[in-house]
């Protein structure tokens, strides 16, 4: 009698945590917010986080994205990204009477003041970052006399510094620990007296997504990211993913981009989002796979996220104003 084999279960390892971080959940309720509080339109310089649909969402709410601080109209209310922007940006906004929101993640501002307490005091800073990054330009016009890019590992043989005793690294918060580290390690053999940040600069929720990741690499055929190929917090996790042993990893923005070809000889698919993407595209994915046999669905958990961030100030001062007035009538 010819012997039944049971065929594998087809299975999805979902990522936790994954998602929105604090500072993406602050910005994108920012500009809510703002489009409640003062009406359509809000000008945002840049996208406020790196995501198609965060973006698209917004623009049919009333928010109107700009390259440029030249052209949000005079008078108007301009909101910074999530990513910061140099002190150049303030300057021009004052310039052009307008009123601004700044959205920038409270941890890029704590690297921006580390960027400006080094160059105070007469420091070289190598800046750990992707070239044309959006928080890599902000940074670096804090200090930008002090400041020198290092773009990897491969980088490391142009750096030059005036005084080697006095050589400090940052980083883009969006790296991947491992690519950072890896340059560190090159520069610290370069300049052996170099000094390291107060604390780690990489974001405490691209840490938390890598593990979760590296957790469910080696077990799964297939690792799904979804996020914005603008992202680098995404992107990140498809190498950190690729790095950790899955056999295959891809970027898509939404379930609309799977190829099912993917899922040849697939029997467990990793799934995770980047720290700009809101849950209801994970949700479409899963629901993509499952009608795909894809229905088992385990929980990948490296870590607890509590922590939350306050609205931008002006923002909280004009609502407390209007919560006021409300109350004496």
């Amino acid at each position: 009698m010819e012997r039944m084999t049971a065929t594998p279960a087809r299975r999805v390892l979902l990522a936790a945590p994954r998602g929105y971080c604090a500072g993406v959940d602050r910005a994108v309720i920012a500009v809510e917010k703002a489009l409640e509080q003062y009406g359509s339109p809000i000008y945002v310089r840049h996208e406020i986080v790196h995501n198609k649909y965060v973006v698209r969402t917004l623009e049919k709410k009333g928010a109107i994205f700009v390259d440029e601080t030249a052209e949000v109209p005079e008078g108007s209310i301009v909101m910074f990204s999530a990513h910061g922007v140099a002190p150049t940006v303030h300057a021009e906004a004052a310039e052009r009477k307008l009123a601004t929101i700044d959205a920038t993640c409270p941890l890029v501002t704590k690297v921006h003041k580390e960027a400006v307490r080094f160059a105070k005091e007469d420091y070289d800073i190598l800046l750990i970052g992707h070239e044309g990054h959006e928080e890599v330009i902000g940074t670096s016009g804090e200090a930008p006399d002090h400041i020198t890019l290092v773009d990897g590992p491969g980088d490391v043989a142009n750096v030059e510094v005036r005084d080697e005793s006095k050589v400090v690294w940052l980083s883009q918060t969006t790296l991947s620990v491992d690519e950072t580290m890896e340059t560190v390690d090159a520069l610290k053999q370069k300049f052996p007296l170099l000094l390291s940040p107060p604390s780690d600069d990489i974001c405490y929720a691209t840490q938390n997504r890598q593990i979760a990741v590296k957790q469910m690499g080696e077990d799964a055929d297939l690792v799904i990211v979804v996020g914005s190929k603008n992202s680098s917090n995404s992107v990140r996790l498809v190498e950190v993913a690729l790095g950790a042993g899955a056999r295959d990893a891809h970027l898509v923005d939404g379930a609309d981009e799977i190829d099912e070809a993917w899922l040849e000889g697939v029997r467990t698919v990793g799934l995770t989002s980047g720290a700009s993407v809101p849950e209801i595209l994970v949700e479409g994915v899963l629901e993509w796979l499952a009608q795909r046999g894809f229905e088992d669905v385990e929980i990948v958990k490296a870590a607890e996220e509590s922590i939350t961030f306050s609205l931008p100030k002006e923002l909280r001062r004009d609502l407390r104003a209007e919560a006021a007035e409300l109350s004496g009538k």
